[in-house]
């Protein structure tokens, strides 16, 4: 690149930031009040993010990717294992990490626990966000960031910054970009100005609806479920303070015998599947939605390469 930031133009600024914390400690919410959009599947269910999403902001002097980390909590579980690994590779490549503690809970045994992970990170920078801070009176507050600063010289983090915010009532939310700005490396942006995630909105609806599909049956089908959202396509003719998007998706399973067991008695269970996939799918990607789900049998999908292919795999 030959054409050198003028000194009266700051270079601009390109990188990856997540945020750690419990399990609802409002990493989510922080997420998708910074991107000014509902990116991050929030949920007061623990362990709702499976996939890294990432939410983008974009700003005129930096671009700043947001990698959405499952929380890290003690494992008890192999899949709790795995998704720990994920959270530690996650954070030994970003160019910051944001510790999220709510304002109105001590810190605990699950904060110190992460904090401890993070003390051996050595080299990336960490803030402290406080978030959840309208929950809070200002003494409860202030004792909060004290606590904090503690912590860090008990484990020998250095914090980049201690930064208060509610993502709820939009406060510092902007101020917590601006300080994260400057600790990304100089770049151009990565990602097109438009984009708000990397997971295609297709993909993800899919995720949910595979999500609600599989709850409450995992032991009978754990993974011959596989979900295809055939089309979303804005309902025409609808004033534009009420869209409503149409969402065709087929839910496919190996065996015929398996459809009752997704349909349930009457079709009870599918409904159920629809109504509460709705409810996240809407939460998503902030629209009303009408969802439209059929159940086909894609014989042994699991085992031939061109239904898998079909099937996004």
């Amino acid at each position: 690149m030959d054409n050198a930031a003028s000194p009266s133009q700051a270079p601009h600024r390109a990188g990856f930031a997540c945020f750690v914390g419990r399990p609802n400690a409002g990493k989510s919410t922080l997420t998708n009040a910074l991107v000014g959009t509902k990116v991050a599947i929030t949920s007061n269910r623990p362990q709702t993010t499976r996939h890294t999403v990432r939410g983008i902001v974009h700003r005129p002097d930096a671009q700043l990717v947001l990698v959405d980390t499952p929380g890290l909590h003690k494992p008890r579980t192999l899949l709790g294992e795995r998704l720990n690994d994920v959270v530690r590779t996650t954070w030994a490549e970003v160019d910051v990490i944001g510790f999220c503690l709510p304002a109105d809970q001590k810190i605990g045994p699950g904060d110190r626990f992460i904090a401890g992970e993070l003390a051996g990170i050595k080299k990336t920078p960490k803030i402290a966000i406080v978030t959840k801070t309208d929950l809070v009176d200002s003494k409860t507050l202030a004792e909060q960031l004290i606590a904090i600063q503690q912590l860090g010289e008990e484990l020998g983090i250095q914090w980049a910054q201690i930064v208060p915010v509610s993502a709820v009532g939009d406060k510092q939310v902007a101020l917590l970009a601006d300080l994260i700005a400057p600790m990304l490396p100089e770049s151009p942006p990565l990602y097109p100005e438009g984009d708000l995630t990397d997971e295609p909105e297709q993909v993800m609806v899919a995720e949910l609806i595979r999500e609600a599909a599989l709850e409450g049956v995992r032991d009978e089908l754990p993974h011959s479920i596989a979900v295809v959202v055939e089309e979303m396509i804005p309902r025409e003719d609808r004033p534009k303070d009420k869209p409503l998007l149409d969402i065709h998706a087929n839910v496919y399973i190996e065996r015929p015998s398996q459809k009752g067991i997704i349909i349930g008695p009457k079709g009870a269970r599918l409904k159920e599947v629809g109504m509460k996939s709705r409810k996240h799918i809407e939460a998503l990607l902030g629209t009303p939605v009408f969802l439209d789900l059929h159940v086909k049998v894609a014989k042994d999908w699991q085992r031939d390469p061109k239904q898998l292919r079909k099937l996004g795999f």
